[in-house]
Protein backbone atom coordinates (compact mmCIF):
# COMPACT_ATOMS: atom_id res chain seq x y z
CA UNK A 1 0.00 0.00 0.00
CA UNK A 2 1.02 3.11 -0.63
CA UNK A 3 1.85 5.76 2.28
CA UNK A 4 -0.21 8.55 0.64
CA UNK A 5 -2.97 9.13 -1.60
CA UNK A 6 -3.35 11.76 -3.85
CA UNK A 7 -4.93 14.55 -2.77
CA UNK A 8 -6.77 15.36 -5.87
CA UNK A 9 -8.20 12.95 -8.51
CA UNK A 10 -9.76 13.02 -11.85
CA UNK A 11 -12.63 10.58 -11.15
CA UNK A 12 -13.82 10.36 -15.03
CA UNK A 13 -10.36 9.66 -16.28
CA UNK A 14 -9.43 7.51 -13.78
CA UNK A 15 -12.77 5.94 -14.84
CA UNK A 16 -11.53 5.82 -18.41
CA UNK A 17 -8.16 4.12 -17.76
CA UNK A 18 -9.57 1.62 -15.30
CA UNK A 19 -7.32 3.02 -12.12
CA UNK A 20 -7.15 1.82 -8.76
CA UNK A 21 -5.82 3.77 -5.29
CA UNK A 22 -4.98 1.59 -2.52
CA UNK A 23 -3.27 3.81 0.53
CA UNK A 24 -3.76 5.05 3.92
CA UNK A 25 -5.68 8.75 4.83
CA UNK A 26 -4.87 10.09 8.37
CA UNK A 27 -7.80 10.39 10.58
CA UNK A 28 -6.78 13.45 11.07
CA UNK A 29 -6.67 15.01 7.73
CA UNK A 30 -10.89 14.78 7.05
CA UNK A 31 -11.72 18.01 8.82
CA UNK A 32 -15.54 16.78 9.72
CA UNK A 33 -14.95 13.52 10.73
CA UNK A 34 -12.32 14.85 13.34
CA UNK A 35 -14.46 17.11 15.05
CA UNK A 36 -16.66 14.08 15.93
CA UNK A 37 -13.75 12.23 17.24
CA UNK A 38 -12.30 11.46 20.77
CA UNK A 39 -9.05 10.79 19.37
CA UNK A 40 -8.11 11.55 15.94
CA UNK A 41 -4.96 9.53 15.35
CA UNK A 42 -5.27 6.42 13.45
CA UNK A 43 -5.70 6.03 9.65
CA UNK A 44 -8.17 5.18 7.05
CA UNK A 45 -7.20 2.02 4.53
CA UNK A 46 -8.55 2.90 0.96
CA UNK A 47 -9.23 0.56 -1.91
CA UNK A 48 -11.01 1.92 -4.97
CA UNK A 49 -11.17 0.71 -8.25
CA UNK A 50 -12.44 3.01 -11.05
CA UNK A 51 -13.74 1.62 -14.35
CA UNK A 52 -16.89 1.83 -16.83
CA UNK A 53 -19.72 -0.01 -16.84
CA UNK A 54 -21.27 0.25 -20.53
CA UNK A 55 -21.21 4.48 -20.81
CA UNK A 56 -21.81 4.32 -16.60
CA UNK A 57 -18.58 5.64 -15.22
CA UNK A 58 -18.26 3.84 -11.80
CA UNK A 59 -16.29 3.80 -8.48
CA UNK A 60 -15.99 0.76 -6.18
CA UNK A 61 -14.26 -0.10 -3.42
CA UNK A 62 -13.87 -0.74 0.38
CA UNK A 63 -12.83 1.79 3.30
CA UNK A 64 -11.84 0.30 7.07
CA UNK A 65 -10.73 1.77 9.95
CA UNK A 66 -11.14 1.73 13.69
CA UNK A 67 -12.46 5.01 15.09
CA UNK A 68 -12.75 6.40 18.61
CA UNK A 69 -15.86 8.29 19.18
CA UNK A 70 -17.70 9.81 21.81
CA UNK A 71 -20.20 7.04 23.54
CA UNK A 72 -23.92 8.97 24.43
CA UNK A 73 -24.53 6.95 27.56
CA UNK A 74 -20.87 7.49 29.39
CA UNK A 75 -18.99 10.12 27.54
CA UNK A 76 -16.13 7.94 27.20
CA UNK A 77 -14.17 6.57 24.04
CA UNK A 78 -15.81 3.70 22.49
CA UNK A 79 -14.06 2.15 19.38
CA UNK A 80 -16.32 1.89 16.26
CA UNK A 81 -15.05 -0.31 13.51
CA UNK A 82 -15.81 1.19 10.02
CA UNK A 83 -15.93 -1.47 7.39
CA UNK A 84 -17.39 -0.11 4.13
CA UNK A 85 -18.25 -1.20 0.62
CA UNK A 86 -18.64 1.83 -1.72
CA UNK A 87 -20.33 1.64 -5.08
CA UNK A 88 -20.75 5.13 -7.12
CA UNK A 89 -22.13 6.53 -9.88
CA UNK A 90 -19.74 9.02 -11.09
CA UNK A 91 -22.61 11.85 -12.84
CA UNK A 92 -22.81 15.12 -13.83
CA UNK A 93 -26.55 16.47 -13.41
CA UNK A 94 -29.44 15.56 -11.25
CA UNK A 95 -31.16 13.59 -14.28
CA UNK A 96 -27.81 11.48 -14.81
CA UNK A 97 -28.07 10.72 -11.13
CA UNK A 98 -31.83 9.59 -11.25
CA UNK A 99 -31.48 7.16 -13.78
CA UNK A 100 -28.28 5.66 -12.15
CA UNK A 101 -29.02 1.61 -11.09
CA UNK A 102 -30.69 1.02 -7.82
CA UNK A 103 -27.55 -0.35 -6.38
CA UNK A 104 -25.45 2.65 -7.01
CA UNK A 105 -25.09 5.99 -5.23
CA UNK A 106 -24.76 9.09 -7.41
CA UNK A 107 -21.16 10.93 -6.69
CA UNK A 108 -22.08 14.53 -8.42
CA UNK A 109 -19.01 15.79 -9.55
CA UNK A 110 -18.86 19.34 -10.93
CA UNK A 111 -15.36 20.08 -11.65
CA UNK A 112 -12.87 17.90 -13.20
CA UNK A 113 -10.89 17.79 -10.09
CA UNK A 114 -12.47 16.78 -6.80
CA UNK A 115 -10.88 15.93 -3.26
CA UNK A 116 -10.55 12.34 -3.04
CA UNK A 117 -10.75 13.01 1.25
CA UNK A 118 -14.39 14.06 0.14
CA UNK A 119 -15.75 10.78 -0.62
CA UNK A 120 -13.99 8.96 1.33
CA UNK A 121 -15.24 11.17 4.94
CA UNK A 122 -18.68 11.47 2.84
CA UNK A 123 -18.79 7.45 3.11
CA UNK A 124 -18.00 7.03 6.42
CA UNK A 125 -20.21 9.80 7.75
CA UNK A 126 -22.99 7.49 6.60
CA UNK A 127 -22.04 4.50 8.12
CA UNK A 128 -21.59 6.46 11.65
CA UNK A 129 -24.69 5.57 13.63
CA UNK A 130 -26.38 9.16 15.24
CA UNK A 131 -25.88 8.07 18.91
CA UNK A 132 -22.67 6.15 19.39
CA UNK A 133 -23.09 3.66 22.54
CA UNK A 134 -21.25 1.12 24.16
CA UNK A 135 -22.04 -2.61 23.54
CA UNK A 136 -22.63 -3.26 27.25
CA UNK A 137 -24.24 -1.01 29.44
CA UNK A 138 -22.45 1.72 30.65
CA UNK A 139 -24.12 4.07 31.89
CA UNK A 140 -23.05 5.36 35.39
CA UNK A 141 -25.45 6.99 37.90
CA UNK A 142 -23.95 10.03 40.16
CA UNK A 143 -25.27 9.91 43.90
CA UNK A 144 -25.43 12.66 46.17
CA UNK A 145 -23.63 12.41 49.72
CA UNK A 146 -26.19 14.04 51.17
CA UNK A 147 -28.98 10.71 50.60
CA UNK A 148 -26.05 7.98 51.15
CA UNK A 149 -27.54 7.89 54.93
CA UNK A 150 -31.37 7.15 53.82
CA UNK A 151 -33.01 4.30 54.80
CA UNK A 152 -33.79 2.34 51.12
CA UNK A 153 -37.91 0.78 51.33
CA UNK A 154 -38.27 -1.68 49.62
CA UNK A 155 -42.03 -1.60 49.76
CA UNK A 156 -43.49 -0.31 46.58
CA UNK A 157 -44.69 3.66 46.74
CA UNK A 158 -48.64 3.32 46.43
CA UNK A 159 -49.50 4.48 42.89
CA UNK A 160 -51.68 7.34 42.15
CA UNK A 161 -54.13 7.89 40.23
CA UNK A 162 -54.79 11.68 38.59
CA UNK A 163 -58.41 10.77 38.34
CA UNK A 164 -59.37 10.53 41.80
CA UNK A 165 -60.57 13.24 42.39
CA UNK A 166 -63.26 12.91 39.86
CA UNK A 167 -63.98 9.31 41.21
CA UNK A 168 -64.71 11.20 44.84
CA UNK A 169 -66.80 14.11 43.32
CA UNK A 170 -69.00 11.60 40.90
CA UNK A 171 -69.20 9.80 44.75
CA UNK A 172 -70.63 12.82 46.09
CA UNK A 173 -73.18 13.80 43.45
CA UNK A 174 -71.46 17.20 42.64
CA UNK A 175 -70.63 16.37 39.11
Amino acid sequence: MLDRLPEYIEPLHLADKRGELKGKLPLKSLDRLARMLVNDSGTISVDLFFGREGRLAKVEGHIEAILELECQNCLEAVKWPVDCNIKLGIVTSIDQANRLPEEYEPLMIEEEKILLKNIIEDEILLNLPAFPKHEHTCFVSKTDNDNLNTVVNDEPSPTRNPFSILAKLKNTGDL
